[in-house]
């Protein structure tokens, strides 16, 4: 699931409230943006990355191949929450093919669902550190259903659903491509969107712990629809920052922050968990995407709660962008939006 070999794919990251999209190309070892377009889709679109409502994804996909004259017909995409099930186990060191062979097996120890409703995945992260018989394995379970929808969804749009990827992986294939040090120490990449959270935490290169919030920017809406009684329109404006009639900026903006830090301690808890698991081990630094970390509060409360540096991802830190084709100033302001298509563009078809 996480390696890139060799044939373009267009990175389509399906959220709960925009579809995002990224293409790249390869010269010379170095990533080149071709193509990006971002399109809003109803709430209900998407509930728990599980398609509620096909025709609206397919009309805001197709508004963004025409828009940007996409050519290409492999894709990559990506799923989360309820229909992946994520697991790091430890089993006897053994070969590639011996463990080819007993993965579903072992699987079933560790998947809460029926073997034959699922696909199964795996990475061989490396030997245990206090067991040297032992080798840690990332085991991956999706439901085959919620990968059928998505590759029917792409069939209909003449496109070839090519690799199914996780977000938090997807975040750390961007992550990993654009900063230095990637491969050094602990690492917390969290993508905030609108309805979810994702967390994957990253140690020496590998991840070591992931897990999905079913939290996000949708929280400050509810806040202010609750507390303001506004309308779910009129919510999202204010949170964006918009003026609105009859509406108090200060005690708009005191809700706000009080959702944000409500936000934040779910994150928190979700990295405390990590620490009580894993020893001595502790996060060193935050990076943050996703149309909610645009929000300059956000960092800073993150910030206060954990104790450590939080940092807004940029995934276009090492790919060449054009600027005869693309206003740099712009793609850099919305480039927290696209860690995760950005990342699913990285692979390659043939990935395992």
């Amino acid at each position: 699931m996480f390696f890139k070999p060799q044939k373009n794919l267009v990175g389509i990251d399906i959220g709960s409230s925009s579809v995002k999209m990224v293409e790249l190309k390869e010269i010379n070892g170095e990533y080149h943006l071709e193509n990006i377009g971002m399109a809003s889709i109803p709430s209900e679109a998407i509930v728990d990355n599980t398609i509620m409502e096909s025709i609206s994804i397919v009309e805001a996909i197709k508004g963004l191949i025409k828009a940007n004259k996409i050519k290409t017909k492999n894709v990559s995409s990506s799923i989360s929450g309820s229909s992946v099930i994520i697991r790091k186990i430890l089993l006897p060191v053994m070969s590639a093919e011996e463990l080819d062979s007993t993965i579903q097996w072992e699987a079933e120890q560790y998947i809460p669902f029926e073997m034959s409703d699922v696909n199964i995945d795996y990475q061989i992260l490396g030997p245990s550190k206090n067991d040297a018989t032992q080798m840690n394995i990332l085991l991956v379970a999706a439901k085959k259903d919620v990968i059928n929808d998505y590759v029917m969804m792409f069939h209909e749009l003449g496109m070839v659903l090519k690799v199914v990827d996780v977000d938090g992986f997807a975040l750390e294939n961007s992550y990993e491509e654009n900063y230095e040090g990637s491969k050094e120490g602990i690492v917390a990449l969290i993508n905030i969107g609108a309805s979810a959270v994702n967390v994957n935490v990253v140690q020496d290169g590998m991840s070591v712990f992931t897990r999905d919030l079913q939290a996000g920017g949708n929280m400050i809406n509810d806040e202010l629809q609750k507390n303001l009684g506004l309308s779910g329109e009129k919510a999202e404006m204010v949170k964006l920052g918009e003026k609105v009639d009859g509406v108090d900026p200060a005690a708009a903006l005191e809700v706000i922050e009080r959702a944000i830090d409500n936000l934040c301690l779910e994150i928190q808890r979700s990295l405390d968990f990590f620490s009580a698991t894993s020893a001595d081990d502790q996060v060193e630094k935050v990076f943050i995407s996703g149309g909610v970390s645009i929000n300059p509060r956000v960092r800073e409360s993150l910030e206060v709660v954990l104790g450590i540096p939080v940092r807004v991802m940029d995934p276009f830190v090492r790919i060449h962008l054009d600027e005869g084709r693309f206003d740099l100033s712009y793609v850099r302001s919305i480039s927290p939006f696209f860690a995760v298509a950005t990342g699913l563009a990285m692979r390659r078809v043939g990935d395992k």
